[in-house]
């Protein structure tokens, strides 16, 4: 616990500039917590995963039956206008690599991910968009990462969770701080056997994000009162 705490503030207090958040997996509604009390620290916040199709969705794109949180438009809208606002860059992809079906033997495509169509969904960030992100994280010296930027689980929708985390271990091998925030994200460090080469991957996962998101746990309350006594 002390670990994850001494870690979480390095990323929340202490955080060396350019500092980038990289935020996936499947729903906006997840990470709106973590985005608002990011919003005020970061410089760059990459989004990818399931929930980009609902940014994307929200901006007017045709997303085809990819992943969207139709509920959660105006509060994408919302986020993006925030971000504008307080002067951080918001990176969302620009390509898709679509199935047919949820399913590891699906056909696929690649396409502009504003124009996936009818029948296809989108599971993984297109090559240009990963790309892009990973220049974006090279060139940072804090970086938290939270939630995968597709179905890493199947081959042939890893690639774009899979350069995310070479960027990140490129990083930190430059010397930047990174923290592996749990989850999916810590299960695809694993899978990729990079985690020995990142700052640090919390094994607290939900409990980390939340002390991230500004709640008070009871461990960490524990912790705090043991090193007041």
């Amino acid at each position: 616990m002390a670990g994850e705490l001494k870690n979480a503030e390095k990323v929340l207090s202490h955080a060396e500039k350019p500092f980038t958040a990289i935020m996936g997996g499947a729903k906006v509604s997840d990470k709106i917590l973590i985005i608002e009390q990011l919003m005020n620290k970061v410089d760059h916040l990459i989004i990818g995963g399931g929930m980009a199709y609902t940014f994307i969705k929200a901006q007017g794109g045709e997303i085809g039956n990819s992943l969207c949180e139709s509920d959660k438009l105006d509060l994408a809208l919302d986020i993006l206008q925030k971000a504008t606002a307080k002067g951080v860059k918001i990176h969302l992809p620009v390509d898709s690599v679509n199935g047919d079906k949820f399913d590891k033997d699906a056909k696929t495509n690649v396409t502009d991910i504003r124009k996936i169509e009818s029948g296809w969904l989108g599971l993984d960030i297109g090559p240009v968009s990963a790309a892009a992100f990973a220049e974006v994280i090279k060139d940072s010296k804090t970086i938290l990462w939270n939630g995968p930027m597709g179905v890493f689980e199947m081959p042939a929708f890893e690639s774009g969770t899979k350069t995310v985390a070479e960027a990140i271990v490129a990083a930190t091998a430059k010397g930047a701080f990174s923290l592996i925030g749990g989850g999916d994200s810590a299960a695809a460090i694993n899978q990729f056997n990079m985690a020995d080469k990142v700052s640090y991957v919390s094994t607290g996962g939900g409990a980390l994000l939340e002390y991230i998101e500004g709640k008070e746990l009871p461990g960490v309350k524990m912790v705090n009162e043991a090193n007041e006594n």
